[in-house]
């Protein structure tokens, strides 16, 4: 066996927290926020060190440390099904959606890019290249901007060259047909527009402002009601508009969920986020099954890390470059995959996903940070 192919185990894990306020006020239709959480994982194994992240809560990284770490200690980077499985038997008792399936993903994102490194690949190639570049849409346009921030940052990323644009509505959504006339107004018509209710209508509203956002060309419906309601979301995909595409599937944990999604017919583009379904193994199996159903997949927030998955599957049609993301990721990683055009380009040279953090840039924004070791 030669020396790029023999066992290697993991030998330290570090997982820390970081807490880093937002440059605005942000809020969507069900929820308000002025800070992030990332939280990251670094796996070193013979000489190489492995990353993965999520965007979740402190207690995402305690669980890593205390449940999950003691997993992959001294196991095979090779073994990630193994891993994967002993991971969710291990968070059996706790429940395996929500933070411990963000901490999972964390962790499998990690395994994949160390994994990489130590074969000293891409891993894009080694999950096989489809495409060198992936298209990215702006995502933003917060309930609590005023309509000057949503006009304005809306319409900068129409001049970096996005092709697709996103808001928030659901606040108040007598409001709602008016931000959207304003949001259309600023990018023109050359650009496709979405919206994301974030579950805050119920069906006869959603059906009702359907309609109005037509008048607008509004391309995409995103959550227009729960993703818990399958009824729901298949009664708006029957009855909105021709050219509106109902979306959901980004509070998907487990590849369940997205199954049951699809049979429902609940969707006519299924969303998957890495940093919560699974890390890359979970953004797989979601892939396989936009495959098995015939159905576009959409990668949601995360554009570093989805960038390169999306480059490595058929179905995948975008990637949302999240604002709050996307300025994180630009200012806290290095290397991560360049924007032209409205397309995310992965760096192909680089091993692994092509980029880590940069610590000396997080240190003040730090919550926690702890190692183990074998």
């Amino acid at each position: 066996m030669s020396s790029s192919t023999r066992r290697a185990t993991v030998e330290r894990v570090t997982v820390s927290a970081f807490s880093i306020p937002t440059d605005f006020p942000e809020a969507d239709g069900t929820f308000e926020w002025k800070r992030t959480v990332l939280v990251t994982v670094e796996l070193a194994a013979r000489g190489e060190q492995g990353f993965g992240s999520t965007y979740a809560d402190e207690a995402t990284a305690k669980l890593v440390e205390s449940t999950l770490a003691e997993v992959v200690l001294g196991n095979d980077v090779f073994a990630i099904p193994a891993l994967r499985a002993a991971m969710l038997r291990k968070v059996r008792n706790l429940g395996s959606r929500g933070i411990a399936a963000m901490a999972i993903s964390a962790v499998d994102t990690a395994l994949w890019d160390l994994k990489a490194r130590v074969l000293g690949l891409p891993l894009l190639a080694l999950l096989g290249t489809r495409r060198d570049s992936i298209a990215a849409y702006g995502s933003g346009g917060f309930t609590s901007y005023p309509i000057e921030r949503l006009e304005r940052q809306l319409g900068d990323w129409v001049k970096q060259g996005f092709g697709r644009v996103k808001m928030k509505v659901g606040s108040d959504p007598a409001r709602d047909p008016e931000r959207v006339v304003a949001a259309r107004a600023a990018i023109g018509s050359g650009v496709e527009l979405f919206v994301d209710a974030n579950g805050a209508y119920t069906r006869k509203l959603a059906l009702a402002l359907a309609e109005h956002f037509a008048d607008q060309h509004v391309a995409w419906f995103e959550e227009p009601v729960s993703a818990d309601d399958l009824d729901g979301l298949r009664l708006l995909r029957d009855r909105a508009p021709v050219g509106m595409d109902v979306a959901a599937g980004e509070y998907g944990y487990e590849t369940g969920y997205f199954r049951r999604m699809l049979e429902a017919g609940a969707v006519d583009v299924l969303q998957a986020d890495a940093t919560r379904c699974g890390g890359v193994s979970g953004f797989l199996d979601a892939a396989a099954l936009s495959d098995a159903f015939g159905l576009p997949l959409s990668a949601h927030c995360a554009p570093a890390l989805h960038a390169v998955l999306g480059c490595a599957r058929e179905r995948v049609c975008h990637v949302e470059y999240f604002h709050d993301h996307a300025r994180i990721e630009a200012e806290w990683f290095d290397a991560v995959p360049a924007l032209h055009a409205g397309m995310l380009v992965p760096h192909l040279e680089r091993p692994g996903l092509g980029f880590a953090l940069r610590p000396e840039r997080a240190e003040t924004h730090r919550l926690t940070s702890v190692s183990r070791t074998r």
